[in-house]
């Protein structure tokens, strides 16, 4: 190591002039080159090269003097090179410290290397070209950079990396500092003692102390290593090239509310909106982070937000955030391992999610694993530019400069339709430039903005998206784009005369038209203003009118807007004004009709109404509709709002509402249709082949994580109320998905006064829904809890034989009273539970209590099964099936707890049987007098709440023939 930054300097430059020592004017052109070649080539070729040089000179005649002696000279001064080359110093260097890449050709450039040679740190040369030269540290087996220094500003291959007590700099041949740890008004009164670059791949300046003054891993660039993270409000910024590691344009950044890409300022992808994703609570993100077990975005408290599990068997991740554009995480299987496993997570999953994965208005279309760029329809390929699409018209794109042109002004602007598949990637993910705007307020708004290259327009929730300068990337192909393109177009003069506007009637337009267009503006807004007073005050008399005939008929009030068969009481509204931004797409009822085949293939039916099976036009995929029955719609516009919000919940195990109808009296709703249907055929059909135990147990986590995902994901915490095996949607490639979620505010005030007390299927009820307790997400908890025991079992926790409700209701009235207080909500609830017997005479939750306290497992197991479940596996779902049925809320873990107890990262706790014995209670006390010492034995577990005798005999008995069939 050299021991004075002075003699370092002193060797570098002898080392430079070596090749120069003798008169400039060689001669010869080959001579020339090895001096060039001797100042940075490794010593063994150099001499190979001056070889060459000797030997392609004239055989004939003995070579010159000047020739000999120069030859002699260079080789001198590479074997003094060799000697003077610096060696690979490990982990540690100190003050005074001078490297280049010329001292350290021998090592291509690399000077320090960590303990165990995995990382190493140098001058390197990405591109092998000679004016392109960085400070990085890199992964050694790979080659991997995985961070750099001056990536704006390069040195040469005799620029200087210099260490001393004051930082670490990187400057240019002439001396000019073009990089520096930390700047001269930051830099800490301690002084820096080392330089050291340890096994993690973070580069470190030290003090005295071995305290840490500045590292390499709080100055991230484009990639992201095991131990390092990118706190909210900071981001990577992906390099430019390949071999230029200045930034470019591509960004991930860490929001307080996700994870983003974005280019150019646009977001085209969401951690939250990957299907691979999943989001363990509601709560703001501080940082990003990797490591061998998947891709993580925290909260401050360190708790999981957003996660990716990544394929295992990687102990050492690499997210390295591409110059095209894509996130890529890269297992290796050991840290000094030079291939990766493959299987790499790759964002965005389809190229055509890639701003540019075309050129500028190329037509990105799926092709199997890649992608095929095309021009869209009244565009052609460009001569000038490989790849891109220009106007077919003989018109050019707009330009800022061709908009502010004189001869070019908005008078010429045109615009260039795009056909209605071509979607833009900045309308899915960032906000409309303006809401609530038409069509043509739309259009104006970007002819008057020089800066504007284009617009999409949403007509179903009438929003406006402008593009502007350096945004207009490559279009995608999608069936089920919303939003029209318009691309804004400058047409050329047509004649000379058009060239040369006379001076008068360039000062007389801008007065005679914006005079004309104010007088037009107030005639049509007045006009529209009294034909909508005139609507309103037409329907107002109408409803009035109607309503009186219903109290007089009826002979009691009721609200005309709850009639459904009235379609006048809903037509407050047209159905065309009401618009919420990010409302899903809208159908007529005709266009429904006709996506459904006149509703002729019905696939289901529940409480909310019946299912349908339809397609979209022109082949763009299956749905399924669900034809609400009694709903309750006070107004379109509360509709179309809960609608929205259903809409905007995205998540992998949750059914996606695509579109919906709401014209007259009809509500539908349009889904994403799941081709194996509910789970309840796959589980309980005794055609077709059983579910393996791997299946159900991936089916119940997917469950499970959609549930989680409602309660602590959402803006808003939403209860299902009626969590069942119908309401689990299976489809091919492990597909599991929750539906029927946030329909409750959708049902009419009858069934919404009944469902106060209880919602939800019988034999899925949680106690607490027959008492005075408050309803919470445990609820779900419990029925989840059902779900889980049946899918071990394989069968109905109910048998088919069950008793008749009323004398049930009568038996439980009439024993009430006589009942401990603590116990007369558990006896009402057993009646909603229908436990009636799994296999006629047996509920099953209670049998299987006493297996488990038994310890005999596998004998809950589904017998179809034929032993092929581990025992331990079997008996740690059966505990947490078993801690899901606590008769305590409180003490029923939460979802996203049982989602880590399904993955196997935390151990379920031993279920409480004080807890539990309410389901013997179920199970031996229905339809009969209970077990006094039954009740003995489990009255101290208490009770979510208490019913009177009489007002739960008479609730019960109404609720029971409510929920008497599943919904």
């Amino acid at each position: 190591m050299p021991s004075s930054t002075t003699g370092a300097r002193a060797k570098h430059i002898e080392a430079q002039r070596g090749g120069e020592v003798n008169d400039p004017r060689s001669p010869t052109p080959t001579l020339r080159a090895v001096r060039t070649h001797a100042s940075w080539a490794h010593p063994a070729r150099a001499r190979a090269h001056a070889a060459v040089a000797a030997a392609q000179m004239s055989p004939l005649s003995p070579a010159p003097p000047r020739a000999l002696a120069f030859l002699g000279s260079v080789l001198i001064l590479l074997s003094a090179r060799a000697a003077d080359a610096g060696p690979l110093a490990t982990e540690l260097v100190r003050p005074s410290f001078v490297a280049s890449y010329i001292q350290f050709v021998d090592t291509d450039g690399a000077f320090l290397e960590s303990r165990s040679g995995v990382f190493r740190a140098g001058v390197f040369n990405p591109g092998k070209q000679q004016d392109r030269f960085y400070l990085a540290v890199i992964h050694a087996p790979s080659g991997t950079v995985v961070w750099s220094a001056n990536r704006g500003a390069p040195t040469t291959s005799s620029g200087l990396v210099e260490l001393t007590a004051q930082g670490l700099t990187v400057s240019g041949p002439n001396g000019t500092v073009l990089w520096s740890s930390t700047p001269s008004s930051q830099r800490s009164p301690s002084p820096v003692t080392a330089l050291r670059l340890d096994d993690s791949g973070d580069l470190q300046l030290l003090d005295a102390r071995n305290a840490t003054l500045w590292r390499s891993f709080d100055a991230a660039t484009d990639t992201l290593l095991p131990g390092q993270q990118v706190p909210a409000g900071s981001s990577l910024v992906a390099a430019r090239g390949a071999t230029d590691l200045a930034e470019g344009d591509y960004q991930l950044a860490a929001t307080a509310a996700d994870v983003v890409l974005t280019w150019q300022r646009s977001t085209y992808w969401r951690l939250s909106n990957d299907i691979r994703s999943y989001k363990d609570r509601n709560a703001a993100v501080a940082s990003v982070s990797v490591n061998a077990s998947g891709l993580f975005a925290l909260a401050a408290d360190g708790g999981l937000v957003f996660r990716v599990d990544l394929p295992g068997g990687a102990a050492f991740p690499v997210l390295k955030l591409g110059y095209d554009g894509r996130l890529r995480v890269t297992g290796y299987p050991l840290v000094n391992s030079s291939a990766s496993l493959g299987g790499d997570f790759v964002a965005p999953a389809d190229d055509c999610d890639l701003p540019l994965q075309c050129p500028s208005l190329g037509l990105c279309s799926p092709a199997g694993n890649s992608s095929t760029c095309t021009c869209p329809p009244l565009f052609a390929a460009s001569t000038s530019t490989p790849g891109a699409c220009v106007p077919g018209d003989g018109s050019t794109l707009a330009s800022p400069a061709s908009c502010q042109s004189s001869n070019n002004g908005t008078e010429h602007v045109s615009y260039l339709a795009l056909k209605s598949q071509a979607a833009y990637f900045a309308t899915k993910f960032d906000p409309p430039t303006m809401a609530g705007v038409n069509y043509t307020a739309c259009r104006g708004l970007c002819t008057g903005i020089c800066a504007c290259l284009a617009y999409f327009y949403d007509t179903s929730s009438q929003s406006c998206y402008l593009v502007r300068e350096k945004q207009l990337g490559s279009l995608y192909s999608s069936p089920s784009a919303s939003a029209l393109g318009y691309i804004k177009t400058v047409h050329p003069p047509q004649n000379g005369t058009r060239n040369k506007p006379s001076s008068s009637a360039n000062r007389i337009v801008p007065i005679v038209l914006p005079s004309i267009a104010a007088f037009l503006l107030v005639a049509v807004v007045t006009w529209y203003a009294c034909w909508r007073k005139m609507i309103k005050n037409g329907k107002k008399k109408k409803a009035k009118s109607t309503g009186v005939k219903q109290v007089h008929k009826k002979g009691r009030h009721k609200s005309p807007s709850w009639d459904v068969g009235n379609a006048d009481a809903y037509d407050d509204e047209n159905d065309d004004d009401v618009v919420i931004p990010g409302m899903p797409a809208r159908f007529s009822y005709a266009e429904i009709a006709t996506m459904t085949s006149n509703f002729g293939t019905k696939i289901g039916s529940g409480g909310f109404g019946s299912v349908y099976k339809g397609e979209l036009p022109g082949g763009e995929g299956l749905i399924a509709v669900k034809k609400l029955e009694a709903v309750g719609v006070q107004a379109k516009r509360e509709f179309c709002t809960e609608i929205t919000v259903i809409a905007s919940i995205r998540h992998v195990n949750l059914v996606r509402l695509r579109g919906f109808c709401a014209e007259g009296s009809r509500r539908l709703l349009v889904y994403e249709y799941m081709n194996r249907g509910s789970l309840d055929r796959s589980l309980f059909g005794r055609t077709g082949p059983v579910l393996e135990w791997g299946e159900r147990m991936e089916v119940a986590l997917g469950a499970a994580r959609g549930l989680a995902y409602l309660h602590t994901g959402c803006d808003h915490k939403i209860v299902h109320c009626d969590v069942k095996p119908e309401n689990i949607l299976l489809a091919d490639g492990g597909q599991v998905k929750i539906a029927d979620f946030g329909l409750a505010k959708l049902m009419s005030p009858e069934q919404s006064a009944l469902f106060t007390t209880m919602r939800g299927t019988r034999g899925y009820l949680a106690p607490e829904w027959l008492s005075n307790a408050a309803i919470s997400d445990r609820a779900d908890v419990y029925s989840f809890g059902m779900v889980l025991l049946e899918l071990i079992h394989g069968r109905k926790n109910r048998g088919e034989q069950q008793t008749d409700n009323n004398n049930v209701a009568t038996i439980i009235g009439e024993q009430l009273s006589d009942w401990p207080s603590g116990w007369s909500s558990v006896a009402a609830a057993s009646t909603a539970s229908g436990a009636s017997g799994s296999g006629g005479d047996e509920y099953f939750p209670m049998v299987a209590l006493e297996l488990h306290e038994q310890g005999r497992h596998l004998d809950i197991v589904d017998a179809r099964l034929e032993g092929r479940v581990d025992e331990a596996e079997a008996a740690r779902v059966v505990r947490v099936a078993l801690c899901c049925l606590h008769e305590d809320p409180a003490q029923r873990p939460s979802m996203a707890a049982v989602v880590r107890m399904l993955e196997g990262t935390v151990a379920p706790p031993e279920p409480r049987v004080e807890a539990l014995g309410f389901l013997r209670l179920y199970g031996r006390g229905y339809g009969a007098a209970p077990d006094t010492s039954l009740v003995a034995m489990a009255g101290s577990s208490g009770s979510a709440g208490t019913l009177s005798s009489t007002a739960g005999a008479s609730q019960l008995t109404e609720s029971l023939q409510d929920v008497s069939s599943p919904r």
